[in-house]
């Protein structure tokens, strides 16, 4: 069949110190006592006060105990912002991520299983001193497309890339092309932060690694082998895009997909993110209490020192 026409077909059945000492030879009688080194500390991150967490589901944490909040929204108290809260001893935390939630949402009331929810940057204010944001999996379907239509396709090709394929134009490819046009709304969502929230730093958190940097597992991630680097390219597209936004903006980056290579879905108990089995500790496809702890430190350590 045409790809054109499969890919139809299947989106019409289912509506990403060196340090150098010189030193230099002195004649001595006897040795000189060694004087031990002061090791220099790491510069404290600044003393925040009030801090707002936006984003979507990574950010939120569906099935993580214990959920709280909006309803509909999956959001658990031990996600990382929460933990990010404690560590900070902030005077205020509101976090109004939600899963489902695309760029769109901030701006715009979301409509959720359970209701309606406002639209996120209602919660920011002039007081705000830090906002941390994680989002963009959603626009465009991308990351729902993934992990819904690659293993509906990989019996057609179990060690090939049925997915790639699938999403292969005549040119270029409909998912992957659709990740760079997500930096306009994500410099527009900077952009409105800064404007209504002027004194605060502003954080945006990439998404932590999905598939491993070799191998397969079928039972977690049921993706036909090859697909894996196709899903790979995907989340290093979609995490090189929040880099560029927030370079251009002057916020700060967070990276979790380096700091999280061996807690793949593929990880087992080491893994950050739970593969295709939804349970009572993390829906499927989303992050564990470990991995939600986990990007908590990263976000942690890149928060700049005032």
């Amino acid at each position: 069949m045409h790809r054109r026409r499969a890919w139809s077909a299947v989106l019409a059945l289912l509506a990403l110190s060196v340090a150098t000492s010189c030193t230099a030879t002195v004649p001595e009688l006897a040795p000189s006592p060694a004087r031990p080194r002061t090791p220099t500390p790491a510069p404290a991150p600044a003393a925040y006060s009030h801090y707002v967490a936006l984003g979507d589901s990574f950010t939120a944490g569906p099935g993580i105990p214990r959920q709280v909040g909006a309803e509909g929204c999956g959001r658990s108290s031990r996600n990382y912002p929460s933990l990010l809260a404690e560590r900070l001893e902030v005077e205020s935390f509101t976090d109004v991520s939600c899963s489902g939630a695309d760029t769109t949402h901030l701006r715009d009331a979301q409509r959720t299983g359970d209701g309606r929810v406002a639209p996120q940057l209602g919660a920011l204010t002039r007081d705000t001193d830090l906002v941390t944001l994680g989002i963009g999996g959603n626009d465009f379907a991308v990351f729902g497309q993934l992990v819904t239509l690659c293993p509906l396709v990989r019996g057609a090709d179990p060690a090939g890339a049925p997915c790639r394929e699938l999403f292969g134009q005549d040119e270029g490819d409909a998912l992957l092309d659709s990740v760079p046009r997500l930096r306009g709304r994500l410099v527009r969502a900077v952009s409105d932060i800064i404007r209504r929230a002027p004194g605060a730093d502003v954080v945006l958190v990439g998404y932590p690694r999905i598939v491993p940097a070799r191998g397969a597992c079928p039972g977690q991630l049921p993706f036909a082998e090859r697909d894996y680097r196709y899903a790979d390219r995907i989340e290093r597209a979609l995490n090189a895009t929040l880099r560029r936004a927030a370079e251009s903006q002057g916020a700060v980056y967070v990276d979790t997909f380096g700091p999280s290579r061996g807690h793949d879905v593929c990880a087992g108990r080491r893994a950050w993110v739970n593969g295709r089995a939804g349970g009572p500790t993390a829906a499927a496809y989303h992050p564990f209490a470990r991995g939600m702890a986990g990007v908590a430190r990263e976000v942690y350590a890149a928060l700049p020192a005032r």
